[in-house]
């Protein structure tokens, strides 16, 4: 959420920022009712200095034995329009507070001004695409062959968009997810936590889902409950209402948990095989900063997510989002896409996101500090570290083998018993 001075001095720049992110909301109504806002308030502390004022009159007049009911009578007239105004005043605040919620976080300066992703930048790239003797098999096809995914009987029980993990699929899964883990929480000092899978309205609000995503969430509507689209949410909730202590910063948590996305905007793209999952496998680092040191260590953060695609030996790149390929709540944001052999294509894994303040100051996590004597936002990032459908079809397509096994990396054998291969086990 921005701080409603800010859109006031910095008005053209939230307009650019909401234009880019195709954001239609209505600035100058906002400012109107802060107008409108600042007018009750004045109204109404200059009624409650009339009252102050009277009542010490009364006083004085009651100990004189002076009549004092006329007093008394305008008193209750000021009283009920205090009252009045009070209810204004919060009527406005919650009008305000509710458009507020609709208005996107500011782009960064570097980031590129574009309208889709076809403006994107190359930043970098690791690794050589595989080259192989043969044509390679798509990850579908290769999952089914190896037995180790199954679509057919998850469309059965849930429709599509889901599949069922088997055999060795099953244990690729945990070891991904474990490997992850380890490598967060022992070289980049990470703390992991585990985290509730369903949250409240007000948690989903802080991280900037809702209102704004409404639509591709799943709710509980008998509890007023969502299933989360990702551990960025409660994660950052965490410290909702809180006042950290400048020194704790800057705090680094990673937490595996199972992702739920409705996918409603999906319609027309890529959604076989594992691509666009109702359901999936995900683990997230999640950093509050300084906001001085926030954009260094975003870099440090778009390295951790990096690191894990290396030690699995992926080829991948990473691209710097383009203004209207940026999301509701980012200010900047490098996406990593690993290289998909058979599609011949590069499949986002990791979105490394900088919020600044944005989720801070809707779910109000705060630090003290020391220098200025005073709470200030915390800045707030989080990167995928990284999610598995995608990092396991680059497995599947990256790895495959003339004879239709798959080599398993090196990293993940430990994980899985030594084994150095993924053949059909029925």
């Amino acid at each position: 959420m921005l701080d409603i001075r800010f859109i006031r001095d910095h008005m053209d720049q939230v307009q650019e920022s909401s234009k880019w992110k195709k954001c239609d909301v209505d600035l100058d109504r906002i400012l109107q009712l802060d107008d409108e806002r600042c007018l009750i308030i004045h109204e109404a502390d200059t009624l409650k200095e009339e009252r102050n004022l009277t009542s010490a009159k009364i006083g004085k007049m009651i100990n004189e034995k002076q009549d004092v009911s006329q007093l008394k009578s305008e008193m209750k007239r000021v009283g009920e329009k205090i009252k009045d105004y009070d209810e204004k005043l919060a009527n406005l605040l919650s009008e305000i507070h509710e458009l507020l919620l609709w208005v996107p976080n500011i782009i960064h300066v570097s980031t590129p001004r574009g309208a889709s992703s076809k403006e994107n930048e190359l930043i970098k790239s690791w690794g050589k695409k595989p080259e192989f003797s043969f044509r390679p098999v798509l990850h579908w096809e290769l999952g089914v062959s190896l037995n180790i995914l199954d679509f057919e009987r998850a469309s059965k029980m849930s429709g599509s968009g889901f599949v069922i993990f088997k055999n060795d699929g099953v244990r690729l899964q945990r070891a991904l997810i474990q490997f992850m883990l380890d490598v967060h929480r022992e070289e980049h000092g990470c703390s992991e936590v585990s985290v509730p899978f369903l949250v409240d309205t007000k948690t989903m609000t802080g991280t900037g889902q809702l209102p704004k995503l409404k639509e591709d969430m799943y709710r509980l509507r008998t509890d007023d409950l969502y299933l989360i689209p990702t551990a960025e949410v409660p994660v950052t909730n965490m410290f909702q209402n809180e006042i950290m202590d400048e020194d704790a910063l800057p705090i680094n948590l990673c937490s595996y948990t199972p992702c739920f996305r409705r996918e409603a905007g999906s319609w027309g793209k890529e959604t076989r095989g594992l691509h666009r999952l109702h359901q999936f496998d995900k683990v997230e680092v999640v950093k509050f900063v300084k906001p001085e040191t926030s954009y260094d260590e975003h870099e440090i953060l778009l390295e951790y997510a990096e690191r894990i695609l290396q030690k699995l030996g992926l080829h991948y790149r990473v691209m710097l989002l383009s203004a209207g390929d940026l999301s509701f709540a980012a200010s900047k944001c490098y996406d990593i896409e690993v290289w998909a052999s058979a599609q011949e294509k590069y499949l986002e894994v990791s979105s490394c996101s900088n919020f600044e303040d944005f989720q801070a100051r809707r779910s109000q996590i705060r630090f003290k500090d020391k220098r200025l004597k005073k709470n200030r936002f915390v800045h707030t990032l989080n990167a995928s570290g990284i999610a598995l459908p995608r990092t396991i079809i680059a497995i599947l397509e990256q790895y495959q083998q003339k004879d239709g096994s798959v080599i398993i990396p090196e990293v993940l054998r430990p994980y899985m018993g030594q084994k150095e291969r993924l053949q059909n086990a029925s």
